[in-house]
């Protein structure tokens, strides 16, 4: 009696990659040493959501059933090395995909593809969204401090994000799970592939800073956001252009300084406003005495 005929997420951990990639998998098994899709997808691969397809639609056939979405778990780099659109016409309302991070170093030990695919799905996405006349939206999710993330590369995301348009509203740290290679990353400081040393954020502090950066926009993360930027050697991200991540305050001019005309307009000028005395001749209050002009 409480099933209203609405099925809210039919997905999952890679819930579109669902058959084998390719023949070869099928008759000997997977590849050693290799990935299906990353660094790149594999020329052999062969990305079909047709059975994805009819799952939904024979779920939407069941009697009381009204609406099914996907609301998660979709490998949008698997949707791109599939040349149809057909899948994407099946996607309703809000859905949450996984690009995690866009600096290429980060990327790589997260096993991820490069931004650019993601860059790629979302245009596919919303160029079939508008096309069909449907208000759908995506829900990047995104994650700081991953083992291999410096300051920097938490930089570049806050930029990337600028860029693009993109508020997430809800950001993650790194949290170690059991059996996952950056698990491994983050309590050996090794990468498991290949052996080299990978740096791995620990402090709370510096994990709090690289987490304000995703959220550079809110007013309440304005001093973690400078203090990060500093960190990072750009200040050249502090300002009033259009570049800039977040305006100074008055903390950071104290410490750093600034442009005459910034202090000016945020009411932190050196000078003292001028002073009249009776017979109209201007008076230098911060020398103490009267002088004409």
């Amino acid at each position: 009696k409480r099933f209203k005929g609405y099925i809210h997420d039919v997905g999952g951990p890679t819930a579109n990659f669902r058959g084998p990639a390719c023949a070869k998998q099928l008759e000997k098994g997977v590849c050693q040493g290799k990935k299906c899709l990353f660094p790149k997808v594999c020329p052999a691969i062969h990305a079909d959501h047709s059975d994805y397809i009819a799952l939904l639609r024979e779920l939407r056939a069941i009697k009381g059933v009204k609406k099914v979405f996907i609301r998660s778990g979709l490998r949008y780099d698997y949707i791109c090395a599939d040349p149809s659109d057909e899948f994407l016409h099946e996607l309703v309302g809000q859905l949450k995909v996984a690009p995690e991070h866009c600096a290429p170093p980060v990327l790589a030990l997260m096993g991820k593809p490069p931004v650019a695919t993601f860059t790629e799905f979302s245009k596919r996405f919303y160029t079939m969204t508008k096309r069909a006349g449907k208000e759908q939206y995506l829900v990047p999710y995104l994650m700081s401090s991953h083992p291999g993330c410096t300051l920097k590369d938490a930089v570049t995301l806050a930029l990337y994000l600028k860029e693009h348009n993109l508020r997430p509203e809800q950001v993650q740290d790194f949290y170690p799970t059991p059996a996952t290679a950056s698990t491994c990353m983050f309590y050996t400081g090794l990468d498991p592939y290949t052996m080299e040393h990978v740096y791995v954020p620990t402090d709370p502090y510096e994990k709090k800073l690289q987490r304000a950066l995703l959220q550079y926009f809110r007013p309440e993360n304005r001093r973690l956001v400078l203090e990060a930027l500093v960190r990072a050697g750009r200040r050249d991200l502090i300002g009033h252009g259009k570049e800039c991540l977040v305006q100074p305050d008055r903390e950071y001019l104290e410490q750093y300084g600034q442009s005459q005309r910034t202090k000016q307009a945020l009411g932190y000028s050196q000078e003292r406003p001028q002073k009249r005395n009776t017979h109209g001749e201007g008076v230098r209050t911060s020398t103490g005495r009267g002088g004409r002009r």
